[in-house]
């Protein structure tokens, strides 16, 4: 069964205390307006009223031409990372999702993409990860193509992804 993956604490923790973000840039503070301000980490809306983080997030250990970046949210304050076997928080706040595949190299697998309904999306990351061209698989926004999340295989051990030196968040997962 496949499993989703939050952003490792590590990197979470880094942008938190003011490290710079995959544009070399502070993550900007702000105050979340409730549901639609997804945190990458406890996979939970960051809640109405309380600070945020926004920044430019790019999920991918290198850099090379499909490795794409974008605006994604954390809570400003530390959170806990989501590790449950369940469909998190921000996954059911839409109808749909863009689930694509990747091969071992982060690049995307033509033919993998697809806009998917909420309530499938575990069942077509499944049937990606079953394929043995399909390295994880990530959820995005069908709406923005903002990143949201990672999935995984479940029988594998979890690789500690690379952070630049300077901090960046190109974290691999």
């Amino acid at each position: 069964m496949p499993r989703i993956t939050a952003m490792p604490t590590h990197i979470v923790r880094a942008l938190q205390a003011g490290g710079t973000d995959a544009n070399g840039q502070a993550p900007e503070q702000a105050i979340s307006t409730g549901p639609g301000n997804p945190c990458r980490h406890c996979l939970a809306h960051v809640p109405d009223g309380d600070p945020m983080l926004i920044l430019s997030h790019r999920p991918f250990p290198t850099l090379h031409p499909y490795a794409e970046s974008g605006p994604i949210f954390l809570c400003a304050k530390a959170c806990d990372r989501f590790e449950e076997d369940a469909i998190p928080e921000i996954l059911r706040s839409s109808p749909d999702y863009l689930v694509k595949g990747y091969d071992a190299t982060d690049r995307i697998i033509y033919g993998t993409g697809a806009v998917v309904a909420a309530h499938r999306i575990m069942a077509y990351s499944d049937q990606l990860l079953a394929r043995s061209d399909v390295s994880y698989v990530h959820i995005r926004s069908s709406r923005n193509n903002c990143y949201q999340a990672r999935v995984d295989r479940d029988n594998i051990n979890q690789l500690t992804p690379r952070m630049d030196p300077t901090g960046a968040s190109g974290g691999g997962i």
